[in-house]
Order: C-alpha cells, then structure tokens, then sequence
C-alpha cells in the first residue's frame, strides 16, 4: 500500500461500506457473507450448479434441511441477486429455481471451497482426533 492510499482507519465510513471492508462491524457484504456460506447456503448453491430443481426435488438433493430452512435460505440467496426462483401459475403450484449468472460465479467459489474440504477431509479428521487425544 503506497502513503498516498487511504487506510480503512482514515477512510469515512461510507467510504468503507461502499468498497465492501469486510472488517466494517456494518459492511452490508457481511449479510451476503452469511447467505453464501451458511451449511445450506453453500449446499443449495452447490446444487443448483447442477441445473434447476423444483423446491421438493432440491429438499431431496440437500439431505436434512427443513422445508423452513430452505424456503428461508433460497429467500436470501434470490434477494442477494444469485437464485432465480420460477413460478407456473398451475394447479398445484409448479417453482422452479435456478441460478443467475452470479449465483454461478459464487457457486463454483463455494463449490471449490467444498471440494477442498471433501479432498482435506482425513487430515482434517486426524487433526481432530489429535485434539481429542490430547
């Protein structure tokens, strides 16, 4: 960083919120942050990476998320532009969701992230056991 550039401490704070300082206690990309790598967050956008699913079909795919939690989640994950959610006006109701463009972008980052920790997983493992022995 060269003396001419603003630290995040001499920065106004709208300055730092609009450049997105993850460390600000207010930065908005905080609430994207938790959207984005909540357990189902990165699970139903590693999913949907696959194609578009109705609502029961991607319950199905992530194995263990309420239909609260998703509704919830898929919410979140529309509002901050990276889920398209699909409405057939039919009886019974037909939904589909995909991702957007960006939702692709952020999902091959949280997929990448998750093959990381798949392929780390037994010295993960170990490390745990490790602590646990003592």
């Amino acid at each position: 960083m060269n003396e001419d550039s603003p630290t995040a401490a001499t920065m106004p704070l709208s300055a730092q919120m609009r450049r997105g300082d993850l460390f600000t206690g207010k930065c908005p990309s905080r609430e994207v942050l938790t959207h984005v790598t909540s357990r189902w967050g990165v699970l139903i956008l590693v999913a949907l990476l696959g194609g578009t699913y109705r609502f029961s079909d991607l319950r199905r795919k992530v194995n263990g998320v309420s239909e609260r939690m998703l509704a919830q989640t898929l919410q979140w994950l529309e509002a901050d532009g990276f889920v398209l959610r699909k409405s057939y006006p039919v009886v019974p109701p037909h939904v589909e969701y995909s991702l957007t463009p960006l939702g692709l972008e952020v999902g091959n980052k949280v997929e990448a992230l998750a093959d990381w920790i798949e392929e780390s997983l037994p010295q993960i493992m170990e490390a745990r056991r490790l602590i646990a022995d003592g």
